[in-house]
């Protein structure tokens, strides 16, 4: 709120989302809590207000909640995140008939989780019209080039197990080569900016996290060239032999219990 307050509207796109808890299962629930998003922000219309995952009930009510605040202009633009092919069909439907755009689905998307390429997620929609914000597009950092089977073992957590499955495989090595090719094609990029752009090379919208003003820099870099259709092929090829995480080790639920819609694909 106080960095909203700080800035005038237009010279930033403020994102935010509504967390389906299990005590909020009425549209009203989704105004209120965009009301008060509002109220922090000094009155400033949402940007986008997303909702944050699929729920196992009440998905309906949801959609209708954010097209009843997109009415009163408490917000610009409505999004989900983390929903399948048929829930982000069924959605934009929902909203279309208020004639409302579905304008995001926020996804995890990467070089190392491409099933969302293969599930025809991204296809899905690109056909509906909604855009695609990739999350991890760095997985959780693998993609920087930083981590190999020494350096894994100074990460604390639990993405530690979860490093080390990957990069001992030989596929992620050659992953890693390709990667370091296409980066030496574009002057000083870097890994990360490779992996950035290729989810941009995707028609989605990367959204890197960064700790420093180092790695803004970079991320922001990724935007001063963009990756050819042979080097995107080139990368299709050398990460389609491994992911570093399985989507169906996942907690999102995978079907509105009451409609028997199916929510979480990837």
């Amino acid at each position: 709120g106080d960095f909203a307050k700080s800035t005038n509207e237009g010279e930033t796109v403020l994102a935010t989302k509504f967390a389906p808890l299990p005590w909020r299962t009425t549209p009203e629930s989704v105004v209120k809590a965009c009301e008060a998003s509002v109220k922090r922000l000094g009155g400033r219309p949402i940007d986008l207000f997303q909702i944050h995952w699929p729920n196992a009930y009440c998905n309906a009510q949801y959609w209708d909640g954010m097209a009843m605040a997109y009415e009163k202009g408490l917000i610009k633009a409505v999004g989900v995140s983390n929903y399948g092919v048929d829930a982000t069909r069924a959605s934009h439907a929902a909203l279309a008939k208020r004639g409302i755009p579905l304008a995001t689905n926020q996804i995890q998307h990467s070089l190392l989780y491409r099933y969302p390429q293969e599930n025809g997620l991204l296809q899905a929609c690109n056909d509906l019209g909604v855009k695609v914000l990739s999350y991890s597009p760095l997985a959780l950092g693998l993609l920087t080039g930083k981590y190999d089977a020494d350096t894994v073992n100074q990460i604390q957590g639990p993405r530690k197990s979860l490093f080390k499955k990957t990069v001992g495989k030989p596929e992620f090595k050659n992953l890693m080569a390709s990667m370091k090719t296409v980066a030496s094609e574009h002057g000083n990029a870097n890994l990360a900016q490779v992996a950035i752009n290729y989810c941009r090379s995707k028609n989605t919208i990367p959204i890197p996290g960064a700790r420093n003003l180092r790695q803004v820099q970079s991320n922001y870099g990724s935007l001063d060239w963009s990756m050819s259709s042979e080097e995107m092929n080139f990368l299709d090829h050398a990460s389609s032999k491994i992911s570093y995480a399985d989507p169906s080790i996942n907690w999102f639920p995978r079907q509105d219990k009451d409609t028997g819609l199916k929510m979480f694909d990837s």
